[in-house]
């Protein structure tokens, strides 16, 4: 396994973390278990978890993916052995089971203390802010429309200021942000910088992977020169860079297959373009699996890799893929179909 540390700070985590969001859905709870299992055996001391997981969310399953974590944790005594990170549920239609109060203090403060409980810790490594409560573009949507019915108004110093009281108190050890703009990203990071006393944003979460390269268009400058790490989600865009989608198939297991409106990875252009790397992968004697992980892992921004999985054999290719080293006249070959295909999924 390989390691960096997290932007300032002196914690060692995996340049592969294990995602854990189909634990309660599509993974039983001995099925978690026996991933974690492997995982820490192969090096991986990162995972990353929410309350809002499993996914897609349903308030009979809520949390469940924490609990799985939690029990794990009682059972083998290994929580000193891993950095943890979970997230906050911003306001949204989906999560409105949660709750709509958005990252007022009072909410934050209700969400790590149901976290601590459902993961049987007394504290949590890095704690992230899901999503922004403002109306932008996240979670697929390409481009930023100003929505004049957003009343919004800025509370970045307030968040803040509710995620040091948890800081102090032991509860959280760092903060960082997921799905969040380069305005967004660099809107806390001033914050911070004017304000001393405020924590820093460590990490953001987003989805980076060769049908989605938009973090390099902004956000991948500030994530080098702020030294702000990317936590890369959705490296295989939802199973279909496996290459098990290609030809119109539908696996009977798979995550799209089940959940078909989970549609962003699977449009004309992008199953255009996925054809071509698996065929590129093909070329090169590995599957595109592990090309499409590789790539990810190769990133200079890039922190830690998330991965997901639903059985043993996923799991055990995809943390291989740590071991994969991409030359560099694959990365071109890589970079030209990019060109052919710029992001076809938002």
């Amino acid at each position: 396994m390989i390691y960096s540390k997290l932007p300032h700070t002196e914690l060692e985590v995996s340049k592969i973390c294990l995602g854990t969001m189909t634990w309660g859905r599509q993974n039983t709870e001995q099925e978690g278990h026996l991933q974690m299992d492997y995982a820490l055996d192969q090096g991986v001391n990162f995972f990353d978890t929410a309350e809002l997981y499993p996914i897609p969310p349903h308030p009979d399953r809520f949390a469940v993916t924490e609990k799985i974590i939690g029990s794990w944790f009682k059972k083998t005594g290994n929580r000193e052995k891993i950095v943890l990170a979970s997230k906050i549920a911003g306001k949204a239609d989906f999560a409105k089971f949660i709750r709509t109060t958005g990252f007022r203090k009072e909410s934050l403060i209700e969400a790590v203390e149901g976290s601590l409980k459902r993961l049987q810790t007394d504290y949590i490594d890095l704690y992230q802010l899901h999503w922004p409560e403002r109306s932008t573009n996240f979670f697929g949507v390409r481009g930023y429309t100003h929505d004049l019915s957003d009343f919004w108004k800025d509370n970045i110093h307030q968040v803040l200021e509710a995620l040091r009281d948890l800081v102090e108190e032991g509860k959280i050890r760092h903060v960082g942000l997921s799905n969040e703009t380069p305005w967004g990203t660099m809107r806390f990071l001033e914050e911070s910088k004017v304000h001393k006393s405020l924590p820093r944003m460590i990490t953001i979460q987003n989805p980076y992977s060769l049908l989605n390269r938009l973090f390099e268009v902004g956000l991948s400058e500030i994530a080098i020169r702020e030294k702000i790490g990317l936590l890369a989600y959705s490296p295989l865009g939802f199973g279909v860079l496996s290459g098990k989608y290609l030809g119109g198939l539908k696996p009977a297991n798979g995550r799209i297959t089940l959940f078909p409106n989970y549609k962003r990875y699977s449009s004309v252009n992008a199953k255009k373009a996925t054809q071509m790397y698996f065929d590129l992968a093909q070329e090169n004697q590995m599957s595109l699996t592990q090309m499409a992980l590789a790539f990810v892992n190769s990133r200079p921004f890039l922190s830690s890799n998330i991965i997901g999985a639903t059985n043993m054999e996923q799991l055990k290719e995809n943390i291989g893929s740590i071991q994969i080293e991409l030359g560099e006249d694959l990365l071109g070959e890589i970079n030209k179909i990019h060109e052919l295909f710029p992001n076809p999924a938002p």
